[in-house]
């Protein structure tokens, strides 16, 4: 059994989650269910995290881009490195650091192009004028190793899109290491985008596809209308009510009618998109317009679950977790969506932590990228075949021949 840490920050952009899990692997060879021991949430320092903001709306140049790429990269660092101060960990009790890096772009695949597309000679045309994924995750790896002496582990989407898949989301292969014992069950982690697995033993059933929009509609609304970053339980929500003409636009939404694997990113539901509506019914009360963002969040988790997993009828659970959890009148909303018989509960009751659920899975895929496992879901991603997800640099202090 070896000790891992893994960090998150996802597409709410609310904090850096830092966990500290054991994992060993089981008979199969792979990680059995990793043993969360403790975990411990950071703030972005807030001249970082304005700039961050603005680079989701492509709002820096390249050369400030560059520079925020090794601020994040500090901001990584420092959180994991108090977080082992804290805990008393020293170089060499933790095996390596997981984290991805704060996503600032994401462009999914085109599907129906790819079905067909001959990429057998020219590797340039997949990007230049081809249907391949892409996208950019930011963070410098080499402050986090340097300033924890410790092996890291990062952007592990990268090698999902080289291979033909989305690279979102990601949380399909935590829930095979996890769940893969107690399959098929659903999985539904609801961050700024909310995500869903079907985890099964058998990967080539498994599936994963971002459902729509999680938390981040509903915190722009705050940040507009309120100067808050987040509707705290759902209660500024939970006084307003649903206007139906913006539910309507809502479900009209172009993201439904893209086939799975699908991702959704900020351009489909970030700033802009809310911005549009905002300014479209400014008529409405704040409270108004968070109910129904609130509603719509509930609404396209559980149309895109009824319309792409066929086995719905023969699953009973569905498992939630992420920040989106801890909005009472999400969840409230939510389970009023649910299809009978589909019972709504939290990851806490399996032993993984809704709240740092994310982090934990970065944690269980840089173990299986030092282990050099297969840590891709072909069968969820789209991708051609299985691979090793995640770039690897090496701490100062495991370099050799240095005298």
């Amino acid at each position: 059994m070896v000790k891992v840490i893994g960090l998150n920050s996802g597409s709410s952009f609310d904090g850096i989650d830092v966990v500290l899990v054991d994992i060993e692997n089981g008979p199969d060879g792979y990680p059995a269910r990793p043993k969360f021991i403790t975990g411990k949430s950071y703030d972005w320092p807030d001249a970082v995290g304005q700039i961050v903001l603005k680079s989701f709306e492509n709002k820096i140049s390249i050369f400030e881009l560059n520079r925020l790429n090794y601020l994040a990269g500090a901001v990584y660092a420092q959180s994991a490195r108090d977080f082992m101060k804290e805990h008393g960990l020293k170089p060499g009790d933790v095996e390596v650091i997981g984290y991805d890096g704060q996503t600032i772009y994401q462009e999914p695949p085109v599907h129906h192009l790819l079905r067909n597309y001959d990429d057998s000679t020219d590797i340039v045309s997949r990007w230049l004028d081809g249907p391949y994924a892409c996208g950019l995750q930011i963070g410098e790896p080499a402050i986090v190793a340097e300033a924890c002496e410790t092996p890291v582990v990062t952007q592990y989407r990268t090698m999902d899109h080289a291979l033909a898949g989305t690279g979102a989301p990601l949380m399909q292969y935590l829930d095979y290491v996890a769940f893969r014992d107690i399959g098929p069950i659903l999985t539904l982690n609801i961050g700024g985008i909310a995500n869903c697995q079907l985890a099964h033993a058998d990967r080539s059933k498994m599936m994963a596809f971002d459902t729509g929009p999680g938390n981040v509609m509903i915190d722009h609304i705050m940040r507009v209308k309120y100067g808050k970053p987040y509707d705290k339980n759902g209660e500024m929500a939970r006084t307003g009510k649903v206007d139906e003409k913006l539910m309507a636009k809502f479900r009209n939404h172009d993201y439904f009618k893209r086939p799975i694997p699908r991702s959704a990113w900020r351009l489909d539901f970030g700033s802009t998109y809310a911005d549009q509506f905002i300014e479209e019914f400014k008529h409405l009360p704040p409270q108004d317009l968070l109910a129904t963002a609130t509603e719509f969040a509930a609404y396209s988790i559980v149309r895109s679950i009824t319309d792409n997993v066929k086995s719905i009828g023969e699953i009973n659970t569905i498992m939630a977790s992420g920040g989106g959890t801890r909005n009472a009148y999400l969840m409230e909303r939510l389970a009023a969506h649910m299809p009978k018989g589909l019972r709504l509960t939290l990851s806490d009751k399996f032993g993984v932590p809704a709240a740092f659920k994310e982090a934990i899975k970065f944690a269980t895929l840089a173990h299986a990228t030092i282990n050099m496992l297969a840590n891709n879901i072909p069968a969820a991603s789209g991708a051609r075949r299985f691979g090793i997800l995640g770039k690897l640099v090496q701490p100062p202090r495991l370099a050799r021949f240095t005298q």
